[in-house]
């Protein structure tokens, strides 16, 4: 078991065989304008319009699984919730206790618990499956929700590992095939004021990209203390977001929105990553407090990105996309090389008539929207392989800061470097892991 849930790594014999191809430095900055639909962006709608009632079934009861229950049932008229799962029996009933204060009752028949108890939701009558457990998990229950025909809303990260990713990418394109709409947690990707920056930048505001920096520096984030009882596992996956194997670590867990956002703005993914990073001052897991990675994305175009979580810090998170004829902030600022303002985006007004500083509709919300208007007007939407591959992007920084290596986008992306147990169970377990020591020989 010990060796199961040790990182293990197979990068050294990666396959180079079947590999995806880089794209190129291909921005989109022609001259004929392009419009929304042509960008594939959202329709951006207060809500979804009416329709055959759809059922939701929530797999991962904590705290962003309950938000994203909440956010789905404020997406429009006639949504519901079917069925709740998670392993553990208590966070199924604090999802059902919250839901009685929206008058919102649930049976014991549809709360299931266990390692199992996502297939439970799969059998059930719910037309759409929100998957919100700890990214390990994910490959697993997206294949199982495509295969039980449901549509699918699942959170960032969607793997941790590559076999993960190509899981991923071979599931969204079987719901392709079958019409199932897919919608991930890359909010950025549905918020208003990022979508109307984005436009402008794609129809050549700033010229075409030569470089880009993105950036998630904030304090140290969650942990919990062991509470007598409980098993190395039930420790574990309670704890998860400071263990590698089931968060990805939290360039993945986090910063995977500030570098697909790059990637969006770009029109591009990255050829190769090196980088570095630390842990110094984690006392749980075996995560690291900091990344810094260049990404190439070639012909002389780079971005630096970095991300940390350590306390007493400057903080901030935001990108940036320079181009030859101005650069941007992808939020809501386009600038001219001496720093002038060309545009910015107008905030709507309260209904006090003040000025706002965020979209009326959250973004949260505005991702549900459109996938519950997308089943129902057969506006067909699959995010799945992309953000897979921002997802691998993140991963590729990840190993070149854990390695000390350059980690090219063909070798991570071929790559049989499994983490994690092959199967789950939820007793005690060998609880050693190692902490990536760059420069180390990589194990195998």
């Amino acid at each position: 078991m010990s060796k199961k849930i040790d990182r293990r790594r197979f990068l050294e014999n990666s396959a180079l065989a079947g590999s995806l191809a880089v794209l190129g430095a291909s921005a989109l900055t022609g001259c004929s304008r392009k419009s929304a639909e042509e960008l594939g962006l959202p329709p951006l709608n207060k809500l979804a319009p009416r329709g055959r009632e759809l059922k939701a079934g929530l797999i991962g009861c904590g705290h962003r699984g309950t938000g994203a229950l909440l956010n789905f049932l404020s997406s429009g008229p006639g949504v519901s919730v079917g069925a709740l799962a998670d392993v553990f029996p208590d966070k199924v009933e604090e999802v059902r206790e919250r839901l009685l204060r929206y008058d919102i009752e649930l049976p014991d028949d549809k709360c299931f618990s266990g390692v199992d108890a996502y297939k439970k939701v799969m059998e059930s009558d719910v037309d759409v499956v929100l998957l919100v457990t700890p990214p390990y998990f994910r490959p697993t229950h997206f294949k199982a929700a495509i295969e039980a025909r449901k549509h699918v809303f699942m959170e960032k990260p969607v793997a941790v590992d590559p076999p993960g990713i190509r899981s991923i990418i071979a599931s969204s394109r079987t719901a392709e095939t079958l019409g199932l709409n897919v919608v991930t947690g890359t909010q950025r990707r549905h918020q208003h004021d990022y979508i109307e920056t984005f436009k402008r930048v794609a129809n050549g505001a700033i010229g075409k990209p030569v470089g880009a920096k993105a950036f998630w520096n904030q304090e140290h984030v969650w942990f919990r203390r062991r509470r007598e009882g409980w098993t190395d596992m039930e420790y574990m996956m309670r704890n998860w977001n400071n263990y590698i194997w089931l968060s990805g670590d939290h360039i993945l867990d986090t910063h995977i929105h500030n570098i697909d956002v790059v990637n969006w703005f770009t029109d591009m993914y990255p050829q190769w990553a090196i980088g570095y990073g630390g842990r110094h001052r984690r006392v749980t897991g075996n995560q690291y407090d900091f990344f810094s990675i260049d990404f190439s994305y070639g012909n002389g175009v780079s971005s630096h990105s970095m991300c940390r979580q350590i306390d007493n810090c400057a903080n901030g998170v935001g990108e940036f996309v320079m181009g030859t004829k101005g650069y941007t902030n992808c939020l809501n600022t386009i600038y001219n090389h001496d720093g002038s303002v060309k545009w910015k985006y107008e905030y709507p007004k309260d209904e006090h008539g003040n000025q706002m500083n965020a979209p009326k509709t959250s973004p949260y919300i505005q991702e549900h929207i459109h996938l519950v208007t997308a089943i129902r007007t057969n506006q067909y939407i699959n995010e799945g392989e992309r953000t897979a591959l921002s997802n691998l992007t993140a991963i590729m920084g990840r190993e070149s800061a854990y390695t000390g290596r350059r980690i090219t986008w063909d070798e991570i992306y071929n790559s049989n470097m499994k983490l994690g147990p092959e199967n789950i169970h939820m007793g005690n377990t060998d609880m050693e892991f190692e902490i990536p020591v760059p420069g180390t020989p990589v194990r195998s």
